[in-house]
């Protein structure tokens, strides 16, 4: 607060004289001017969009609750755990008003040392109307499927039944995606033009249970940062006499053990769709244990891709990671926005850091 010359601030208080003037900052009024944000990027020069946000996608009275936030941002901490997570309308989609076709679900089920974490991240297909659609119903009706489930799926973590666990996953994942396909023809829909690809992350909450269960299907990516260095985890599909492990939607999983309670139609009792007008896409599961210091970063193709084709993005990552505390959220929307040329699509990512 700034006292005029020759007054008391008793005086100023007891009404004789101006008003006091209030200031922000001391510093003179010339040279206060609005920093210099300019977005952050990596490669070899500036990309081609806008940073920010152009148009908005358009809405239709009546279909209010099909509009998307054009970004997200999350996070939690449970024993050892800290979790980040985003989702980011791509740098394309900003420009030509799309919907974000991204979806990202965060969940926990039960309390204390059982509760379980799931992380889904879902892309739907880029050329496809509605994929924002598909997206949001597959993260939904998997975290629905592995909710209904979780007491088993801790104690199955806990003991280390990776058979039971990818048997159980693979057919639960299988089932959602048979829904996806019967959504798709009540829409008039072919298969292809109503999915998604989808990954995820099963979370045990217990301290001393250091299993950290990846699972999906579809492109994206899931890495690890270690002792500094970048490692990609994404498991490639387990052959079997030549062939991957199929998502058909019609329950057609690994005939070992299930340990999963679907809460879903058994086969036979729900709409059947051919086989042939499904595309094939494998499924992927990973049970890894992780390590204090580790970082897990669990992501959709549109950071995975340019995590792959650029080494500065994961160098930078790296560098603001390696050996610090948790960004908060919005560091973490920062490090997120991190652009590259030539990669504008959406992002949706989940890092775990271990305490």
């Amino acid at each position: 607060m700034a006292i005029e010359p020759g007054r008391t601030a008793g005086e100023l208080d007891a009404g004789s004289g101006p008003e006091p003037t209030t200031r922000l900052s001391s510093v003179p009024r010339q040279t206060v001017r609005t920093a210099n944000r300019a977005a952050e990027f990596v490669g070899q020069g500036p990309p081609t969009y806008d940073a920010e946000p152009t148009a908005w996608p358009p809405a239709a009275p009546g279909a209010l609750d099909d509009l998307v936030p054009d970004t997200v941002v999350d996070g939690a901490r449970y024993g050892v755990l800290t979790l980040r997570a985003l989702s980011l309308r791509g740098d394309s989609a900003r420009y030509r008003g799309e919907p974000r076709r991204d979806a990202l679900l965060t969940a926990r089920f039960g309390d204390g040392d059982d509760a379980l974490l799931l992380v889904a991240v879902a892309s739907g297909g880029r050329a496809a109307e509605g994929s924002h659609r598909a997206a949001r119903d597959a993260c939904a009706w998997l975290a629905d499927a592995v909710g209904r489930s979780h007491p088993r799926l801790v104690e199955d973590i806990r003991r280390g039944r990776r058979g039971e666990l990818r048997s159980g996953l693979h057919r639960l994942t299988d089932r959602s995606y048979g829904r996806l396909r019967g959504r798709a023809a009540d829409l008039g829909l072919r298969p292809a033009e109503y999915t998604a690809a989808v990954r995820c992350l099963l979370l045990p909450a217990d301290a001393r249970c250091r299993t950290r269960v990846f699972f999906g299907v579809g492109a994206g990516g899931l890495f690890r940062l270690r002792e500094g260095a970048w490692q990609d985890l994404d498991p490639a599909p387990r052959e079997a006499d030549g062939n991957v492990d199929p998502i058909v939607g019609r329950g057609s999983g690994p005939a070992d053990r299930i340990t999963v309670d679907l809460g879903i139609a058994t086969p036979g009792t729900a709409r059947v769709i051919d086989p042939a007008l499904v595309p094939s896409e494998p499924f992927r599961f990973r049970a890894s244990v992780a390590r204090p210091g580790d970082v897990l970063l669990l992501c959709s193709a549109g950071l995975a891709d340019p995590m792959r084709g650029e080494p500065a993005l994961g160098d930078r990552l790296a560098e603001r990671w390696t050996g610090q505390r948790p960004p908060g959220l919005a560091a973490f929307l920062a490090d997120g926005q991190l652009r590259v040329k030539g990669y504008a699509d959406d992002r949706t990512a989940c890092a775990v850091w271990e305490a």
